[in-house]
């Protein structure tokens, strides 16, 4: 079994998924507007190219996302992507871009569980948490 996020965004899956593309390293194997997936019909004539479903391929991971059509928008409350990098470097690199024009909610420290960890809330609203563990494990 795989366990995966989706996103849902305010009008602004495009340009947060393309971000997080470049940020992660990652290929977006799906990027489709509610026009080109059938669905235009379903939501006002502004909203056509907003996006009803988008993939971000990270490595073996996947993170999908949509806009949701208006009204139905609710900012994310409670819940993290949580991500793991492979180095210091990448936590560091990773934690400073989503940061950019975002919100530091725990700075990016040392912990008792590891090296590096910290807590963002991106310019798109998405909260993350980053975590490398390096020298403390699993």
């Amino acid at each position: 079994m795989k366990i995966n996020a989706y996103l849902n965004f305010d009008g602004s899956c495009r340009d947060a998924m393309t971000f997080y593309a470049e940020v992660l390293g990652g290929k977006l194997s799906s990027l489709l507007s509610f026009e080109e997936g059938g669905a235009g019909e379903h939501v006002p004539p502004e909203f056509k190219q907003a996006v009803m479903h988008a993939c971000l391929e990270v490595g073996d991971q996947i993170i999908m996302a949509s806009d949701a059509p208006p009204g139905m928008y609710e900012k994310a409350q409670g819940t993290s992507v949580c991500l793991h990098p492979d180095s210091i470097a990448d936590t560091e690199r990773i934690f400073a871009a989503l940061a950019t024009d975002g919100k530091q909610i725990m700075p990016l420290a040392e912990t008792s569980w590891a090296e590096r960890y910290g807590i963002v809330t991106d310019r798109f609203g998405t909260p993350w948490m980053l975590n490398f563990t390096g020298k403390y494990g699993a």
